[in-house]
């Protein structure tokens, strides 16, 4: 696909808006992404906080959460979009959890991994046994036994 600006490069960021039920799409290439029109126009920090936003009321005492540590404010995550330190992530926990399954799908790590490494994640075997034990259970047709396996399943999900 080609650039939308520069109709020369390959685009290698697809932007994606949906205005009045309409989509509008734009392609564009590394090098134009690096130009200050662009630079000016797109402002992670306010999609960010869009994304905060989105569909929760804020609260007066969410927004005067503050981090022990760092002295950072739940409103001035919001306005920077960065956190202060360590601490913040579980400071903030209750409002991070929901923006960070939004952005990325899921609570949990399920990128690629090094097909070197000997170990595997701690807690991804429970999960991965869990869900062969829920399948068998299906299949030899114990169902109370399968319905306490996906009680089991959802808790392991959540942490």
């Amino acid at each position: 696909m080609v650039c939308d600006i520069c109709h020369k490069n390959i685009a290698t960021v697809h932007l994606t808006e949906v205005i009045n039920d309409k989509v509008v799409e734009m392609h564009i290439c590394q090098h134009c992404t690096k130009t200050e029109e662009f630079k000016e126009n797109l402002n992670i920090q306010e999609l960010l906080g869009g994304l905060m936003d989105s569909g929760c009321n804020q609260r007066k005492e969410k927004l005067s959460l503050k981090c022990p540590s760092c002295g950072l404010t739940y409103d001035d995550f919001r306005k920077k979009a960065r956190l202060g330190c360590g601490k913040c992530y579980l400071t903030f926990r209750q409002q991070l959890l929901p923006l960070l399954k939004k952005i990325h799908g899921s609570l949990h790590y399920t990128g690629k991994r090094p097909l070197s490494s000997a170990h595997k994640v701690p807690g991804e075997n429970k999960v991965d046994e869990l869900q062969e034990r829920l399948d068998r259970a299906i299949q030899l047709e114990e169902f109370e036994e399968a319905a306490r396996l996906r009680d089991e399943l959802k808790k392991a999900d959540i942490r």
